[in-house]
C-alpha cells in the first residue's frame, strides 16, 4: 500500500506524467526531456528525481550523460505502464511532446545515418580501432563451433564481414543492415569472394522482414551500442530464432570513454554483463556463458543466449 500510494503521488503532477509518457517510449537524456518539455533543466531534473525516488523510472549513468526510461520491474513498473496506458491519447499537450521526440529521435538517426554513408569504406578499420578483429573472430568461431548452420542472420551487418566468415558453414544466410552505402561495400565483397548463397537486405533492426521462429543462428557484431533502444533489438532478434536458436552479440563492456559518443556516434557506452543477460531474459532467452576479450582501453565481450527448446 504505502509503495502503490509513493507512486501515485509521485505521478500525480501533469509535467510527471508527462516525463513518464515520454520515458515509455524509450531511453532520453536530461537535455533531451528539457528540449521536448520546453522548461528549465533545475526544474525537470527535480521531477525526475521524484519519480525514480518512487520506483516509476529508472536511471542510468553513460559518461557525462544521465538516461531515463519507464521502470521494468515489480509492482512500480506495472504502475507506471497502467499509469501510461490510461493517458488520454487526444491530449494536446501530449501529442506536442510526442511530436517534439520524433523531431529528436530523427535528429539522432540523421547523425547516425550520416556517419555510417562517411565511413563505410573504411569500416573495418574503424571497428576494429580498440580490439584486434583476429581475436576477436577466431573466439566467435570457437563459440559458434564448426558444425553446419542452416539459415543464419547477421543484424547491422555493415560491411558483411560477419557473412564472410561463417559463410562456408551455413546453407542460407541473410545479411540486414539500414545503410545503403555498407550494403553496397558488403555485395562487392560477398560477390568477389563467391558467396553466392548471401543474401543482403536494407531493413530496420527494430522491426525486420524476418519470420518469426526461422533462424538458427543470428548475430549483433559491434552494433548494440549503436542502438537507441537495445531491448528492443534483442527482442526482436530473439524473436526470429527457431527452439534451440541462438543469438550471439559481440559488443563493448561497459566503459568512460566518451569520445566515442561524439566522435563514433555511440549510443551506448557498452553495456554490463548484468545488463545484457536480463535483456536476453526478458526476451525469453536463456543467457548462456560470457567470453571476454581485454583490449586497450576497451574489453569487447561476447554474449549468447538460446530460444528454449519446445517441450
Amino acid at each position: 500500500m504505502d509503495q502503490l500510494l509513493s507512486g501515485l503521488r509521485a505521478a500525480g503532477e501533469p509535467t510527471r506524467l508527462r516525463l513518464l509518457a515520454l520515458c515509455a517510449h524509450g531511453e532520453l537524456s536530461v537535455s533531451e526531456l528539457v528540449h521536448i518539455l520546453g522548461q528549465s533543466q533545475p526544474r525537470v531534473s527535480r521531477h525526475l528525481k521524484l519519480l525514480v525516488e518512487a520506483g516509476l523510472l529508472a536511471r542510468h549513468r553513460e559518461g557525462s550523460l544521465v538516461y531515463y526510461r519507464l521502470t521494468s520491474r515489480g509492482a512500480s513498473a506495472e504502475l507506471a505502464r497502467t499509469l501510461v496506458d490510461l493517458l488520454p491519447a487526444e491530449d494536446g499537450a501530449l501529442n506536442l511532446d510526442l511530436a517534439r521526440l520524433e523531431q529528436v529521435r530523427e535528429r539522432r538517426a540523421a547523425a547516425a545515418e550520416a556517419y555510417f554513408r562517411d565511413s563505410a569504406r573504411d569500416w573495418d578499420q574503424i571497428r576494429a580501432l580498440h580490439v584486434p578483429e583476429s581475436e576477436v573472430e577466431s573466439r566467435l568461431r570457437e563459440i559458434v563451433g564448426s558444425d553446419a548452420v542452416n539459415t543464419f542472420l547477421d543484424i547491422g551487418t555493415g560491411t558483411g564481414r560477419i557473412l564472410q566468415l561463417f559463410a562456408e558453414q551455413v546453407e542460407h544466410a541473410v545479411g540486414l543492415d539500414n545503410s545503403i552505402e555498407m550494403l553496397n561495400v558488403a555485395r562487392a565483397r560477398l560477390e568477389q569472394a563467391g558467396h553466392r548463397h548471401v543474401q543482403l537486405r536494407k531493413g530496420d533492426m527494430y522491426a525486420m522482414a524476418v519470420e518469426d521462429a526461422s533462424v538458427d543462428l543470428a548475430t549483433l557484431h559491434l552494433v548494440l551500442h549503436y542502438s537507441l533502444e537495445p531491448e528492443r533489438v534483442v527482442a526482436e532478434a530473439a524473436r526470429t530464432l527457431r527452439p534451440g536458436g541462438r543469438l550471439i552479440i559481440v559488443d563493448f563492456a561497459a566503459h568512460g570513454e566518451e569520445q566515442l559518443r561524439s566522435e563514433h556516434k555511440h549510443q551506448r557506452l557498452g553495456f554490463s554483463d548484468g545488463e545484457l543477460r536480463s535483456t536476453m531474459q526478458a526476451a525469453g532467452l536463456t543467457p548462456g556463458s560470457t567470453a571476454s576479450l581485454a583490449g586497450d582501453p576497451l574489453t569487447v565481450n561476447i554474449w549468447q543466449g538460446t530460444q528454449p527448446l519446445l517441450h
